[in-house]
């Protein structure tokens, strides 16, 4: 679908598709495109059925599944995306309008935000949106991590151990497959290998961690940094997580799909952590923080090096990242390494 239906934008109205992850089930579109006469984003919503993606992209009607398909509708509806860390500096787009179609579709209509893309943020700006998540889940640790949340029946109830159960990996694992060998040492191979040998551990170790509010899914092109702070899209798959993860996954998936140069990574490491730390303030002891940082980034991306070497030789299968294989396992060495790392300090 290049332009969305007719009942919702006429044709003589301008909309303009925006990149997306076209395998999830739950998205039938976004465009750029106008509201009652204001610049606006549609998001047009699919039940379970009515997308195309893979299985591993499913949309859900569980309320408490990682993938259901009205979460980030009921996230709007409800003001929960616009308010739950409004204190911390971290806003939604404004609501413009929710229709509920007569196909069981919904058009989510959002006001456009006026400000750079995530992925032309500098280390600087990075910084500060850590610093923000830091205070925002600071805010949820200190009425016992749930707050308000347990109002909401249509939260992710175990976001992370059920999305990162849900990539397709196959066994046995290629690890010495020629595209990763001419890419990656072998002791690095060998530290990826451990890393999803021992996955099950490494979520068992992040259910014991301090539990906040997540967002879940925090990078560069769900941000947006207007002049008056950040800005977060993309409230589908909000719910409790641990502490650590929103900013670990800011790090690492900033990187993952080439959108953002990787030599800034180490300044991105040590500003994200400084800026996570001191947004948490006194809420966490920093050790732990440190600790959980690692550990929620080793639990997020742990199938990741093993579903490229399922894949190698054949399609990427990626969304965002458009470069060729060789280049792609390249890109990504930094990143891995750095993830092998994190997997390794955590884990002890």
């Amino acid at each position: 679908m290049t332009r969305p239906p007719l009942d919702l934008v006429p044709a003589e109205v301008p909309a303009h598709p925006l990149t997306h992850n076209p395998l999830n089930g739950v998205t039938g579109g976004i465009w750029r495109t106008r509201r009652d006469g204001r610049p606006a984003v549609l998001k047009l919503i699919t039940p379970p059925g009515g997308g195309v993606g893979p299985v591993h992209w499913a949309a859900s009607d569980d309320p408490g599944h990682w993938n259901y398909w009205r979460r980030e509708v009921e996230a709007y509806a409800s003001g929960l995306a616009g308010t739950a860390w409004a204190d911390a500096g971290l806003a939604a787009p404004e609501v413009l309008g929710i229709d509920e179609r007569p196909d069981g579709t919904v058009a989510l209509w959002l006001a456009e935000v006026d400000g750079r893309p995530g992925t032309a943020g500098t280390v600087d700006d990075f910084a500060e949106v850590a610093r923000r998540l830091g205070a925002a889940h600071a805010d949820w640790l200190a009425e016992g991590g749930t707050r308000s949340a347990d109002r909401y029946d249509w939260l992710a109830r175990n976001w992370l151990r059920d999305y990162t159960s849900s990539r397709p990996v196959s066994e046995p694992v290629p690890w010495d497959h020629p595209v990763a060998v001419a890419a990656w040492r072998a002791p690095l191979r060998a530290d990826l290998r451990r890393l999803w040998e021992e996955r099950h551990g490494v979520l068992a170790a992040t259910d014991r961690l301090p539990q906040t509010l997540c967002h879940h899914d925090v990078w560069p092109t769900n941000l947006l940094l207007p002049a008056d702070g950040p800005v977060l899209l993309d409230w589908s798959f909000v719910g409790p997580g641990p502490i650590g993860e929103d900013a670990a996954n800011l790090v690492l998936d900033t990187f993952f799909d080439g959108l953002v140069d990787v030599a800034l990574l180490p300044d991105m490491v040590e500003a994200v952590l400084d800026g996570y730390l001191a947004g948490l303030g006194k809420a966490v002891d920093p050790a732990l923080a440190v600790r959980a940082v690692r550990l929620t980034g080793a639990a997020k991306y742990f199938w990741l090096a093993p579903m490229m070497l399922n894949r190698a030789g054949g399609a990427t299968g990626q969304t965002y990242d458009r470069r060729d294989e060789a280049a792609m396992f390249a890109g990504r060495l930094p990143v891995l390494e750095l993830l092998a790392r994190w997997s390794a300090e955590a884990l002890g």
